[in-house]
């Protein structure tokens, strides 16, 4: 017998259709169930394996499901970010979330960037924790493990700033201690060899990450949570298209 489907839940409070149109797109991957508002979806889903969760809250009903099991992963879809991830938080008994975000430039070219919530990856610690995990998943995905540590200047810049020397001095500790390689501030150069890039701290690997999807035509493919034990993949509501986090979960779950 085949091994039975996964079952990915994703949530929606605004753009119904672009949420089942995504859902539509992968619905023989995997079994689908949407959490929503009563009302919201109007129309039946056409494919078999995508299933409508009305609740009045339908951020707790997601994550509650997620911790019965009785989902295999779930992806944030259009659900509000702080409720959800609050919810999310609570759930796992965890005071912050670590986030790794799978990005595709415009030219096509993968890459998974961490930290990207503003509140993440500020120690050495916390840096090479985020590369052990993210080395991890680069694997699963066929991406190159070797990592790439950003700071805020070329070599040549040192003296000019004192945040500046803080910002090269951590990087060159966090690649040392982590079998990684500095590169300064030449993103550019580092996602060529480089699977997973490691920003000076997560203000601007925020920034980095809304200035390729937002500003520079790439795509946010979603961005796994790693410090929890669950599946959860985090998205934007602006994405404009949710198949590849769904198919991101649905890997992450085998």
């Amino acid at each position: 017998m085949p091994p039975a489907l996964k079952r990915i839940g994703i949530g929606i409070c605004e753009d119904p259709e672009k949420v089942l149109e995504s859902a539509t797109q992968v619905s023989a991957t995997c079994q689908i169930f949407c959490y929503c508002h009563p009302g919201i979806v109007k129309i039946k889903p056409a494919a078999e394996s995508i299933h409508i969760r009305e609740s009045a809250n339908p951020e707790q009903a997601m994550i509650d499901d997620l911790m019965a099991g009785t989902i295999d992963a779930a992806v944030r879809g259009t659900l509000p970010s702080n409720s959800t991830l609050k919810a999310l938080k609570i759930a796992e008994g965890v005071d912050h979330l670590e986030r790794i975000a799978l990005l595709e430039t415009s030219g096509g070219k993968k890459f998974l960037l961490t930290p990207v919530g503003v509140d993440e990856g500020w120690t050495v610690p916390e840096k090479i924790e985020l590369i052990k995990k993210g080395k991890i998943i680069a694997k699963k995905f066929g991406l190159p493990e070797k990592t790439g540590v950003l700071s805020g200047g070329r070599l040549g810049d040192i003296g000019r700033h004192p945040q500046v020397d803080a910002s090269m001095a951590e990087a060159e500790l966090v690649a040392r201690l982590s079998g990684s390689v500095h590169c300064e501030i030449l993103i550019e150069d580092a996602i060529q060899s480089c699977g997973l890039i490691i920003a000076p701290d997560g203000i601007s690997g925020n920034l980095i990450f809304r200035t390729l999807t937002f500003l520079g035509n790439g795509y946010g493919h979603g961005a796994p949570v790693v410090n929890i034990r669950r599946i959860f993949v985090d998205t934007s509501r602006a994405s404009p298209n949710y198949a590849n986090a769904l198919l991101l979960a649905v890997s992450l779950s085998e």
